[in-house]
């Protein structure tokens, strides 16, 4: 989130336990359910980017990689800011020097193409930037604090003039930011099966890569999904809590990662709560009435229910989405009957100030939320219609709306387009209608 003062908080839609503590750098873990990373609570609500409605799949039986290297090595990988690059090794080609993805995209096409889709790809979309026209010069360490997990990379960095490469920080989360460190390449083990070219590294382009583990685990990607614990909180719990969720959730006890559902088969897409299959794929909607038929004047009651199946946290778990369920009594022409209406949300509700919580009814991993729905006939012909409708962005919708009002600044241009993408990604998740008489 951004926050240099509550007026400008949040980042806003853009494309589309027990266990020890490991404490690393500004933000290096990994203890297997403690949490420890040191976010600042001014960097990245949406970085929820990955946070969303997700499928539980993946290889519960692999091995299960050795805690103590993965946490030395995310100790180092996760330093934060991510220090420079330095100058490349002389033997390296200009290619093999550029952090630009399109470089990276010269011998991996296939990444390079997941990537540009996802929301790492635009992490310093409209929204983000719109902020950070003003705070740049207003409040250039809460700037700093932003880029951290929007473009993380001290090339990305404008207040590191002499590096600083203002195409790359547009680039967002790029390839180079969880591959790239002193320009060394890191990245998982291999396939099964697959040897290698079994050249040495020093005739490999950049010298191949180092092989870990840490790529594979849940803890890679909490250092910009997870506060701390003495991180911003409201009502006790962390706005930036998503990895805490995983731990508690049976996705984790079966030994399912974040990269099994969002990078399925090493694919770089992080599909979330924006993508209206991956949702589908994560919950189960059901809807039954206690009779067959009923007459005019007999009472309906109907349960509703939206159960966490495959979701691997809170669903949804960031304090942005807002899931709508909607049930009424309709006639013939479609038209819903007065005084039929029921609304229930399914959200973790704040106020724009982040000063308090206002509710929180999101459904724990492997929960269900369920509700009641009674209402007397008054006519015949009457169906009952359900509807669930997923507002991706709900929170920053209302934020720039807000924003606008007051005045946004320099920065107005961009957040006018934030506000169109967050109202566009608006989606009907479930819609049944049963006839009744």
């Amino acid at each position: 989130m951004l926050t240099p003062s509550p007026a400008r908080v949040f980042h806003g839609s853009q494309r589309k336990g027990a266990g020890r503590e490991y404490r690393g750098g500004a933000g290096g873990f990994w203890s297997g359910m403690v949490p420890v990373f040191r976010t600042a609570a001014a960097v990245s609500l949406a970085c929820l980017v990955l946070a969303a409605s997700v499928p539980v799949r993946g290889d519960s039986s692999r091995k299960r990689p050795d805690e103590a290297t993965i946490r030395a090595f995310l100790s180092r990988h996760w330093r934060r800011p991510i220090p420079p690059q330095g100058n490349p090794p002389a033997t390296f080609s200009p290619l093999e020097a550029s952090l630009s993805p399109e470089s990276c995209g010269v011998c991996h096409p296939t990444q390079l193409a997941d990537w540009m889709t996802s929301f790492h790809a635009d992490s310093m979309g409209p929204g983000v930037t719109g902020q950070l026209v003003e705070m740049q010069g207003s409040d250039p360490g809460s700037a700093r604090a932003c880029l951290t997990c929007h473009a993380p990379l001290a090339e990305q960095d404008p207040q590191n003039a002499a590096i600083f490469d203002g195409r790359l920080q547009r680039q967002g989360v790029a390839c180079a930011a969880c591959h790239v460190r002193a320009h060394e390449r890191f990245g998982p083990p291999r396939r099964p099966g697959d040897a290698g070219s079994g050249q040495p590294r020093d005739r490999l382009p950049h010298r191949g890569a180092t092989r870990t583990p840490a790529f594979t685990v849940s803890a890679f990607c909490a250092s910009c999904h997870q506060f701390e614990p003495d991180g911003f909180a409201l009502e006790g719990k962390l706005l930036e809590n998503t990895y805490a969720e995983w731990q508690a959730s049976p996705a984790a006890r079966r030994g399912q990662q974040c990269q099994d559902c969002h990078m399925p088969d090493r694919r770089h897409l992080w599909r979330g709560i924006h993508d209206p299959e991956m949702v589908r794929s994560g919950v189960v909607i059901a809807v039954g009435a206690d009779r067959p038929t009923y007459r005019r004047g007999d009472v309906l009651t109907a349960r509703i229910s939206l159960t966490s199946a495959a979701v691997g946290h809170h669903f949804p778990t960031y304090v942005t989405p807002q899931v709508v369920v909607r049930a009424s009594l309709v006639d013939g022409t479609g038209a819903e009957t007065p005084g039929s209406v029921q609304e229930s949300v399914i959200a973790r509700e704040v106020a724009l100030d982040l000063s308090r919580e206002l509710f929180d009814t999101r459904i724990p991993a492997g929960g269900r939320f369920s509700t009641t729905y009674r209402r007397r006939l008054g006519a015949g012909g009457l169906r009952l219609r359900v509807v669930v409708t997923v507002h991706p962005d709900h929170f920053y919708t209302r934020f720039f709306e807000s924003l606008l009002a007051t005045g946004a600044g320099r920065g107005e241009r961009d957040i006018r387009e934030a506000l169109e993408r967050t109202r566009r990604s608006v989606f009907e998740l479930y819609r049944r209608e049963i006839p009744l008489t």
